[in-house]
């Protein structure tokens, strides 16, 4: 990777791309830390530091917007509102045909349903944008504080209007820096700023971590989590590389004089074909009864039931849950994102088969058949990883944003990987020996 980057410093087209990227990272860093108007910063500073490690139902989104989501600042939602509407909208390509059609236009209906993305994420945030800012009135974004019902000493009308708006244009910003990146920098521009939203979290994790630690003070807490980590790395990079080909032959064609086809190629069917989605997706879940036990007033029974159970995250109901809904989305997402019958339609119509498997129906139900069989240690694989940190949390006492697992080290390594054969890619289009050296 070290190898890649830097022989893409020495190309000038890819060293202007490189560095355009890492501008808008810096200016992306920068408007995580500038705090809205309206919100009393040194309030917000004590209780962060009250609140260090027990982010609670925050901690998600808190990772994805990079640690601005705690200190309420213009980039506080993040990528996350592009994030939830990209999923909306790919669930709804498959219920309306109006969007399934889009998507088979190409890039016109690409475009398209990408404007449709920006609207949803423009009205995500300001729903979300008004929930953080009655969190924050009300107190609830830090349990446990006791200025936390201070952070917001202006309570009026005009305050809360210009505070939603502050930060459904900074959502805005992300998404549009996110698209320059795309267009005239390297890697998917979204997927970059989350991957630098969650490893800004690192540094403090692990030095909580090394500081909660009693063992050499805390040194050997410290160098045992670097070492799994490097080994979840290791596993994960494994894992997502994973994929099961399945051989296609395409028959030979006469048309004229000329034979078309005869050529040999294959499906790759990834074991982790769902991605991180399925994490995302049961968390979200997960994250809904908590968030209305917490805005509910009322001392009873099943607000008190919740709050044991699906709060703390190392309750056994919570884990078999969390697990459950993952395996159960994994299928889920599968099931929607690749469709056996539309693949063996296409090989049928330009003559593929499957060695051994008629063309047609047959290869639908076969392709059906592996489909399912690899899902299931994938959706396994993410059952476990999305379990690390709550497992590190009961065996080791380490905090509840323990970075090495979960949803984190899904999306750093997946975008890593996915950047470096970008690079890769790009360094084999320029650099190539000819017939005579």
């Amino acid at each position: 990777m070290l190898t890649a980057f830097a022989r893409a410093f020495k190309t000038p087209d890819l060293r202007k791309k490189l560095l355009f990227t890492l501008g808008i990272i810096g200016v992306y860093r920068i408007g995580t830390h500038i705090p809205i108007p309206g919100v009393d910063y040194r309030s917000v500073q004590t209780c962060i530091d009250v609140a260090e490690g027990n982010q609670g139902l925050f901690g998600l989104v808190n990772m994805f917007s990079g640690g601005a989501l705690l200190q309420i600042t213009i980039f506080a939602l993040g990528i996350m509102p592009y994030i939830t509407a990209s999923i909306i909208l790919q669930l709804l390509t498959v219920v309306i045909p109006r969007l399934e059609a889009l998507k088979k236009e190409g890039q016109a209906g690409t475009a398209k349903i990408t404007q449709y993305t920006r609207y949803l994420t423009v009205a995500l945030a300001v729903l979300q944008g008004t929930g953080l800012v009655a969190t924050a009135r009300s107190g609830a974004l830090f349990s446990g504080c006791p200025v936390a019902s201070e952070i917001v000493p202006d309570r009026s009308i005009f305050v809360t209007i210009t505070m939603v708006i502050t930060m459904t244009a900074g959502t805005a910003v992300v998404m549009w820096l996110g698209e320059l990146i795309t267009d005239r920098g390297i890697g998917n521009g979204m997927s970059i700023l989350m991957f630098i939203s969650i490893a800004a979290t690192f540094p403090s994790a692990l030095w909580a971590i090394k500081q909660q630690g009693s063992l050499a003070d805390g040194w050997i807490e410290f160098g045992t989590v670097i070492a799994v980590g490097l080994v979840m790395v290791a596993l994960v990079v494994f894992v997502e590389q994973a994929q099961r080909r399945i051989p296609v032959q395409y028959a030979k064609r006469m048309i004229g004089r000329r034979s078309y086809g005869g050529t040999s190629t294959y499906i790759p069917l990834k074991v982790n074909q769902a991605g991180v989605i399925p994490v995302i997706f049961a968390s979200s879940l997960l994250y809904i009864p908590a968030l209305i036990a917490q805005f509910s007033s009322s001392d009873s029974g099943w607000k008190s039931w919740i709050e044991s159970h699906l709060v703390s995250g190392d309750h056994p109901i919570y884990i078999s849950m969390y697990f459950l809904l993952i395996v159960f989305f994994a299928f889920f997402y599968v099931a929607i994102s690749f469709n056996p019958e539309e693949v063996a339609d296409n090989m049928k119509k330009y003559g593929g088969f499957i060695p051994g498997i008629r063309a047609g129906r047959p290869t639908a139900e076969y392709l059906s058949y592996v489909l399912n069989r690899i899902t299931w240690p994938g959706s396994l694989y993410l059952g476990l990883i999305a379990l690390v940190p709550t497992m590190a949390l009961v065996g080791f006492g380490a905090n509840q944003n323990f970075p090495f697992g979960g949803t984190s080290i899904l999306i750093i390594v997946g975008v890593g990987l996915e950047t470096v054969k970008q690079i890769e890619s790009q360094l084999q289009q320029r650099n190539y020996e000819g017939f005579l050296r």
